[in-house]
């Protein structure tokens, strides 16, 4: 169920090459956070089948410095939610966002067959001068391309991922969805959609539109 967003850590596990008048400080970012988190994932592929819940802090650990898990579960929240939330219920949700978001892809990340990885350059005008974008492709082993594009913003000269593409359909916007029809499903319960938030749904609703 997890194949297509497995993808947003083969991203940063694959080789790739990047030519130097292509560089950016976004692609210089992805570069930078490739060794670490193929690091970790080769060096804990036992522990994984062991100890799970290890290999998952690992792997976030690994994560954290490139991709803005706190911006990202804010935008999923949305502004009025987010607004109306108390301090600890924000911090509460991040911290259950990115649990939930590393866990996912990484049992994922077991599974998942890929053949080989195509970077795709194509610099096309940023809508802010703070974000850039990064696409690519997968290629798995029935020869199936995904396309993803990542969005990084730059905040304080530090350039992290806050939103991914896959196969034209905005995860960010999916998931932010999903918040919003489980706080009508509860009766605005922050407590309760916290407690009971899972990617699921909103994952299931990205393999419907593959299949489309």
């Amino acid at each position: 169920m997890y194949r297509l967003l497995v993808v947003f850590l083969l991203f940063l596990l694959l080789p790739f090459n990047l030519h130097a008048e292509e560089e950016s400080p976004a692609y210089q970012l992805v570069a930078r956070g490739l060794d670490e988190v193929t690091e970790v994932f080769e060096n804990n592929r036992d522990t994984y089948a062991t100890d799970p819940e290890a290999f998952y802090q690992r792997l976030a650990a690994s994560l954290e410095p490139y991709v803005d898990f706190r911006y990202i579960s804010a935008r999923v929240m949305g502004g009025r939610y987010f607004r109306a939330a108390s301090p600890q219920q924000r911090s509460d949700f991040a911290r259950v966002f990115q649990k939930t978001l590393v866990e996912t892809f990484g049992q994922g990340l077991m599974n998942f067959d890929y053949q080989e990885f195509d970077l795709v350059y194509r610099p096309t005008p940023d809508r802010h001068e703070n974000q850039d974008t990064v696409e690519l492709e997968v290629v798995a082993e029935d020869g199936t391309r995904y396309p993803l594009v990542f969005t990084l913003r730059n905040k304080d000269d530090q350039w992290q991922i806050i939103n991914l593409i896959v196969n034209g359909i905005n995860l960010g916007l999916t998931f932010n969805s999903q918040f919003d029809q489980a706080m009508r499903d509860q009766q605005r319960d922050f407590d309760q959609v916290i407690a009971n938030w899972s990617p699921d749904q909103a994952l299931d609703d990205i393999d419907e539109g593959e299949a489309e």
